[in-house]
């Protein structure tokens, strides 16, 4: 029996969305309005942190995406085949419930979606996201990404530099 106060799995239809709130109106709406369609059209999957009384504390996306070699620092493409572009895994979406905030719940997240991402049998050189402002670009750096160098707002942290990733205990695999 585990003591994390959270289960990390795939969204199911069953899933109560319409509560969860992380306070921007764009996530809120995708999740709680867009996210089912696009894992139906095989567009993104989505995996959530559920509470034991199966409430939704925090969710994020994964989908397939490439890079351009040409848009990546010259000292990671030096170590790359010159093929126009490698292939990645974008996070489309990453939030936290209001109520579960500043516990490290995103952080967690980000974590679980780059073990998942990192042991997948799909071949992919990293991870890409897309931050939203400046304080979402300084979470993910806080992470180990980086910036790529002509997007202020895109960063990558490549798998190779994914060893271990130190998954928190407040999260359980189901």
């Amino acid at each position: 029996m585990s003591t994390a106060p959270f289960r990390i799995r795939a969204l199911d239809s069953s899933d109560d969305r319409a509560s969860f709130s992380c306070g921007m109106v764009s996530l809120d709406h995708y999740f709680q309005q867009q996210v089912t369609q696009d894992i139906r059209r095989r567009i993104t999957a989505c995996f959530v942190a559920i509470t034991d009384e199966n409430h939704i504390a925090g969710f994020y996306t994964l989908a397939t995406a490439s890079a351009l070699l040409k848009d990546l620092p010259t000292s990671i493409t030096k170590k790359l085949p010159r093929y126009p572009s490698v292939p990645t895994i974008r996070m489309g979406r990453l939030a936290v419930d209001q109520a579960f905030k500043g516990i490290g719940l995103g952080g967690a997240l980000l974590a679980d979606a780059l073990d998942r991402s990192s042991r997948s049998e799909i071949a992919a050189f990293a991870l890409i996201v897309d931050a939203k402002d400046k304080q979402v670009v300084h979470f993910y750096q806080h992470h180990g990404f980086v910036l790529l160098p002509d997007a202020s707002m895109t960063l990558f942290l490549p798998f190779e530099s994914v060893k271990s990733v130190n998954k928190s205990s407040i999260l359980e695999k189901s």
